[in-house]
């Protein structure tokens, strides 16, 4: 079966001519190699915007051979487009991950890696009374243009640069807008802004919330809090992890009823333990624990999560959520809120092949970014 927009097709082939889909067709086609995929599900590669670390490899503190085993793992697992996502730290922290991640970008074309999109700022513009695992001796409030300035980016011209913040913080508003016009994409998160603030953020082009129920104000009957505010606007995407850690699974089915597939995508938040099962790690400077699938840092608080797109998938499924709502929430969704939908995050002639196919299990058995196999195992 192939997932292409608006529907599922069964008994097809897809012939990949010169890194792009040539078409799909029913029955065979004639090629320099067939692979044989009865029984799997074909998707588009999944899109991760919000990935801290995996395979025990930290994006903020890794070398190039670090993010290259970092993004092999991803490959591994489906991803094929992602976003290496930093925490609030110190600007001679993110100067020295950026050109790692900007040395990494000149290198990942025609490699058998997931290749990065651009760079994901979770803060530092936050709220030190939603933090979370986030250091609050590095947030910012926005009070000139050097505040942003400060903030490193990529020098490639096709990077994608998003940025998670509180609009309430001192100058919160305007900073929207001054990443608008940058081109950035702007998303809501560790927040306990009021329905004016969130209001004129939205008016100002912040029009996503950053993993949904966790760090912001919940829903109450007589407080509709950051929850409720993203649930009655339509215009409003969301992301969310699922895990079953952070979100309980009934409060994902409650999501995926009342916001839609439509305006949901799934990310993985993962942190450098994902991948290496429980035990003691160091992250972010400090001790993190992961028991049973649940990150734990020294304060109680979650750390993250352990978890990839492809765990996120399988547990939406066992969920109820059919596979064309799975790709929209996995793959397109993801790549409209990049603005980069006319290239990835559906399957359909003349976009770069980046697939992934699903076995009956929930595994990956085949990674293809632009044309080349970065993973089989079938």
């Amino acid at each position: 079966m192939v997932i292409v927009p608006g529907e599922k097709l069964k008994g097809v082939s897809l012939l990949i001519e010169a890194g792009k889909i040539a078409y799909t067709t029913l029955g065979e086609v004639k090629a320099d190699e067939v692979i044989d995929l009865a029984g799997k599900t074909v998707f588009p590669g999944f899109i991760d915007v919000h990935v801290h670390g995996a395979a025990g490899v930290d994006v903020m503190s890794a070398d190039l051979d670090a993010l290259v085993r970092m993004a092999e793992f991803l490959a591994r697992h489906g991803v094929t487009r992602w976003l290496p996502t930093f925490v609030p730290a110190a600007e001679e922290n993110y100067r020295r991950s950026v050109e790692t991640i900007d040395e990494f970008m000149r290198w990942q074309k025609g490699k058998p890696v997931a290749q990065v999109a651009g760079l994901h700022y979770e803060g530092p513009f936050v709220n030190e009374k939603q933090c979370g695992a986030l250091h609050e001796q590095y947030f910012r409030t926005f009070e000139n243009d050097g505040e942003l300035d400060s903030l490193p980016v990529l020098a490639s011209d096709n990077a994608k640069h998003m940025m998670t913040l509180a609009p309430e913080v001192p100058g919160g508003v305007e900073l929207i807008k001054k990443l608008k016009s940058k081109g950035w994409t702007v998303s809501i998160g560790h927040t306990r802004a009021d329905i004016e603030t969130l209001d004129a953020a939205r008016a100002a082009g912040a029009k996503h919330i950053t993993h949904f129920f966790n760090a912001m104000t919940g829903l109450h009957h007589r407080d509709q809090g950051v929850v409720g505010w993203g649930l009655i606007n339509d215009d409003v995407t969301c992301d969310f992890i699922a895990d079953g850690v952070h979100v309980h699974p009934d409060m994902l089915k409650f999501l995926y009823k009342t916001k839609t597939p439509q305006r949901l995508m799934m990310i993985s938040d993962s942190v450098l333990p994902a991948g290496l099962g429980d035990g003691d790690y160091e992250v972010w400077g400090e001790k993190i624990k992961v028991e049973n699938g649940r990150t734990s840092n020294q304060r109680g608080s979650i750390a993250g999560s352990v978890i990839t797109t492809l765990d996120a998938v399988r547990l939406m499924a066992s969920l109820g959520v059919n596979e064309y709502e799975l790709s929209q929430m996995a793959s397109g969704n993801p790549a409209v809120l990049l603005g980069i939908q006319q290239q990835f995050g559906w399957i359909r002639k003349g976009a770069p092949a980046d697939l992934v196919a699903i076995d009956e299990n929930g595994d990956a058995v085949l990674t293809v970014i632009e044309g080349e196999i970065v993973h089989r195992a079938v």
